[in-house]
């Protein structure tokens, strides 16, 4: 038997946006724990805004595990929240919220910034940089830095070692940030990825010094002067088995008639303060319009050239969730909006 160190993961309570909290747990076992063997926890709610201290006891439901090669007998525990009878989600539990479809995939972009005492990595003390156009994608100090490209490099290896399906990185417009993506299937597999690559970066950020700006528009106020810079999305790409499989002109455009009619549905879950980043620059449309487009992506939905050349069947890209958008509540309404549409 050996003692394995179980790293609990879960959503805080704190609104427009919920932080990740964590604590360890060590237990026995033979072998590396399977998620059934994993024991639920409780935790103080009261600490987290997800309870009062006259009865602050909540439970930790472990739903997806993962080695964490960053720890010796590490393991990485996500979990959603319940309440103390271990069968009632949690009013903060968002991943309840996810209608249940085993066909659903879903492949988040995580665009992030890179901050460093309150600025973002690679600003210069008081200043600006270079105005936008080599960072995207670039290389050389002057473009991304060494830290930087130390910590996604590392990010990658402690989230492939995990088993998390990360199927790329890439520095992104603004100097400091950066993106990676994520893909699952099942309506809830993407979701619980991201949010534990997210942990881990936020974590890896720690030994740097180095925070991780989730915000969707972090450049704004006093950085908003001389240059405009990037906001950050977390772009959802997604399809159900009817999409991959049948598809069709007929039922695509069903679909967009009724994602344009739930339009302030997804806006009101697609994370906070879009209206500063959905402003119709920026490669973004207004907050206020819905629009879709063949590889637009100036649209709210964007329709890859693969999917019109397929007869209108496979995946589509959602561009309005911004960064801090909870993929969790991006996934599920997406799903809602979905089942509206008859498939026969």
């Amino acid at each position: 038997m050996a003692k394995y160190k179980l790293e609990y993961i879960w959503l805080d309570g704190y609104t427009p946006l919920a932080n990740m909290r964590s604590k360890t747990q060590i237990k026995e076992f033979a072998s590396f724990p399977k998620l059934a063997d994993l024991p639920f926890w409780g935790f103080d709610g009261s600490s987290t805004k997800q309870a009062e201290g006259r009865s602050s006891d909540c439970v930790l439901r472990p739903v997806a595990c993962f080695p964490d090669s960053t720890r010796k007998n590490g393991v990485l525990v996500m979990c959603d929240v319940m309440m103390p009878d271990g069968k009632t989600p949690h009013p903060s539990n968002t991943r309840a919220t996810i209608p249940d479809d085993d066909g659903a995939w879903f492949g988040f972009e995580q665009e992030y910034f890179f901050f460093k005492d309150g600025a973002p990595l690679g600003f210069p003390r008081g200043g600006f940089p270079e105005p936008q156009g080599p960072y995207y994608t670039g290389v050389g100090y002057k473009n991304v830095g060494c830290i930087a490209r130390e910590i996604v490099e590392k990010h990658i290896d402690i989230c492939l070692d995990a088993g998390i399906n990360l199927e790329g990185i890439n520095a992104e417009v603004a100097k400091g940030q950066w993106e990676f993506q994520i893909f699952g299937k099942g309506s809830r597999s993407a979701a619980d990825q991201m949010w534990v690559a997210r942990y881990l970066l936020a974590r890896l950020g720690e030994t740097y010094g180095v925070d991780i700006e989730w915000e969707c528009k972090p450049l704004r106020g006093a950085f908003n002067a001389p240059l405009d810079w990037n906001g950050s999305g977390m772009h959802a790409n997604f399809s159900t088995t009817h999409m991959r499989e049948k598809g069709g002109k007929e039922h695509f455009e069903k679909l967009m008639a009724a994602f344009s009619k739930h339009m302030d549905e997804h806006i009101a879950v697609y994370g906070p303060d879009n209206h500063l980043r959905l402003t119709g620059l920026h490669e973004t449309q207004s907050i206020d319009k819905f629009t879709y487009g063949i590889a637009d992506r100036g649209s709210s939905i964007r329709i890859p050239h693969s999917f019109v050349n397929a007869g209108y069947k496979g995946y589509l890209e959602d561009r309005r969730p911004n960064s801090a958008a909870d993929p969790y509540l991006v996934a599920g309404r997406i799903l809602k909006t979905i089942l509206t549409v008859p498939t026969t």
